[in-house]
């Protein structure tokens, strides 16, 4: 049983002023530990555009790390461009992990185009920070990963890891799309990738947790760490459809493994909810978890999946 103490919002996006790439928004937070602070990657959107539609991009925020709540520096630019036209990331870069590799700093995101009969297509793209992460050269115009037979639509949410030097990648990949009251609306699944070099992935093909919701629950932010002898999973999930609120929106889920490929999936060891008033009381989304200074922390959103930031909890041992 994992029992989480909430610590606080740590990032307000609407605290921000004078950065005109963000002013609401600041979902999917990620990790990249340094001497003396601790960046955290986010996406955020500008203004909605004169049609009515977003676009998102990844920034970052460095926070103090001896004190998480003292905010040092938010990024001027995004860490890269969105794509050109006709490009898999013309419209959005989000989520994006992070992960260092010797001297480098690898970065995968899932790009965004806009459709016709649905909203949305999204893919997994990758980028390289020769800079220490404050901007990211894409390795070309294309995904690392993208549509197959069995994954026709929608590969997103990529968490990146790497275990006795092979590199892992969870994501989560569309099944169908559901029609909705004034959109349509897409089902997805958690899935799992694998790699030598970080760039050729190998899928694993299968889902790998089980829905307990319904048969179109939603699965999203799959993320991994090895603690005690055992790999163990936090994600989020929710209900299909009407899920922009309480009844519906997302919770944090948990399911531990021995070996990466078969997972045991128990809610109720999460040890992390809702709470009763406040900027959380709606939604607990896209959980992050990290080591720091021999404690472990997950990050989190909150209501309408961050639109009012992300906060912290602090594993109790």
């Amino acid at each position: 049983m994992f029992k989480w103490k909430k610590l606080g919002r740590i990032f307000n996006p609407s605290d921000v002023k004078g950065i005109s790439w963000l002013t609401e928004f600041a979902q999917a937070p990620c990790v990249l530990v340094f001497d003396n602070f601790v960046r955290i990657y986010f996406s955020g959107r500008p203004p909605r555009e004169n049609n009515g539609n977003y676009v998102s991009y990844t920034g970052y925020v460095d926070i103090n790390r001896k004190n998480l709540f003292e905010i040092l520096n938010v990024s001027a630019k995004p860490i890269m461009e969105l794509g050109g036209k006709g490009a898999f990331d013309e419209f959005g870069i989000y989520p994006t992990s992070v992960i260092r590799n010797e001297d480098k700093i690898f970065a995968y995101y899932g790009g965004w185009t806009r459709c016709e009969s649905v909203p949305f297509d999204v893919a997994i793209g990758c980028a390289v920070s020769h800079d220490d992460g404050k901007t990211f050269t894409k390795l070309g115009n294309g995904p690392v990963l993208s549509y197959t037979i069995d994954e026709p639509f929608i590969l997103s949410g990529p968490k990146i890891r790497r275990f006795n030097n092979r590199w892992y990648l969870w994501y989560i990949a569309g099944k169908k799309w559901l029609t909705a009251e004034t959109r349509m609306e897409p089902v997805y699944k958690i899935r799992m990738a694998s790699s030598d070099n970080g760039i050729d992935w190998t899928k694993m093909n299968h889902e790998l947790i089980e829905s307990k919701l319904e048969e179109n629950e939603c699965q999203a932010s799959p993320d991994v760490f090895y603690y005690k002898n055992k790999y163990h999973m936090f994600f989020c999930y929710r209900k299909s459809l009407n899920y922009r609120g309480k009844e519906g929106g997302y919770r944090i889920g948990y399911a531990s493994s021995d070996n990466m490929l078969n997972w045991t999936r128990d809610d109720t060891r999460a040890g992390i909810d809702i709470s009763d008033t406040g900027w959380d009381s709606e939604m607990v989304a896209y959980p992050h978890v990290f080591e720091l200074d021999n404690e472990i922390y997950m990050l989190y959103l909150g209501n309408q999946v961050g639109k009012h930031g992300f906060g912290i909890a602090r594993l109790m041992t």
